[in-house]
């Protein structure tokens, strides 16, 4: 990681002071850096402990398009604060951070050209496609609040989990895996994505301090599991007040502290948490295709941490 973390900075150089001292910024910040774990330990869970500078690539490329889409997104939601920093938005406005991820955008899409990895490119790009579409798909249902179970998964596959797909598919395709491998462990990035999703949903409800007020996402409008589960089998009259109390008062804070007494109270946050487990489940079953070393361990590690974490 520390090997990857200065071919990372090297990856972000440019000949403008301002994009410098930006990038440099962005680096500082970094966060838990799971994304590029991910890459590593499935390039060597696959190939038993080899890897080359294509893996690397692969890694930073994943880092630069995941870390364009945080400062497009701090845009998007008017957010002044990430990981305790600063937005780039907050300190450099709008149109400075929209043309820094443009920037970082074009930066890992050129890393893969530059050096052939076309492979590797197509995973990263369907990756960007899907996560554009779940954010619209989100956007487009919150208006309406009519998101369904199926739609809601629908939403987070593409808006969370199909950037760790990508992850454990480019790091198998890294290393040269076969096809069918490196779809193996796109769908063991995908059902971990989902399971992080689905605990991100949770905090929600969560009385602990993780950085974010409770019921955030219910002032937002945001339809998560925990909400679709209790709309689904309440009473009518019920179902009626807490559709309106989305809809009319979602910025009351006793309202919505109401809310999330109603969705403890019947059941959402149990049922919940039975799915995510369900998640983490289907992506172990796919581990057991492997034989026994310490990265298949060190993923089994990073699985439980996904849905045990507190922030």
């Amino acid at each position: 990681m520390e090997l990857f973390e200065k071919k990372f900075k090297d990856s972000m150089l440019s000949k403008v002071p301002l994009l410098n001292r930006i990038t440099y910024y962005i680096v500082r910040r970094k966060g838990k850096q799971m994304r590029p774990m991910f890459v590593f330990l499935v390039a060597k869970m696959v190939s038993n402990g080899g890897f080359d500078e294509r893996t690397y690539r692969g890694a930073s490329v994943v880092e630069l398009i995941h870390t364009a889409t945080l400062v497009h997104d701090d845009v998007v939601d008017d957010s002044n604060r990430r990981r305790d920093f600063f937005s780039i938005n907050a300190l450099w406005k709008n149109k400075i951070a929209v043309l820094v991820g443009d920037f970082m955008l074009s930066k890992g899409l050129l890393l893969s050209i530059d050096n052939e990895d076309f492979d590797l490119l197509k995973l990263i790009s369907i990756a960007v496609r899907e996560m554009s579409e779940g954010e619209l798909l989100q956007i487009e249902k919150a208006r309406k609040l009519d998101i369904t179970e199926a739609i809601y998964f629908d939403i987070i596959r593409k808006k969370t989990a199909t950037l760790i797909a990508a992850c454990c598919g480019i790091g198998a395709a890294s290393v040269g895996a076969n096809q069918d491998t490196i779809q193996q462990m796109r769908k063991f990035g995908e059902y971990i994505g989902i399971a992080f999703q689905i605990k991100d949903d949770l905090f929600d409800y969560s009385d602990a301090k993780i950085g974010k007020p409770t019921g955030i996402d219910i002032k937002e409008q945001k339809m998560t599991l925990p909400l679709i589960h209790s709309l689904n089998t309440c009473s009518k009259k019920e179902k009626a007040w807490l559709i309106n109390s989305i809809k009319k008062h979602n910025k009351n804070k006793e309202r919505v502290k109401e809310v999330i007494a109603f969705v403890k109270e019947n059941g959402g946050i149990e049922y919940t948490v039975a799915q995510m487990y369900d998640y983490r489940k289907k992506a172990l079953a796919i581990l057991n295709d492997f034989p026994e070393t310490d990265y298949k361990k060190s993923l089994v590690t990073m699985i439980d941490y996904v849905v045990e974490r507190k922030i």
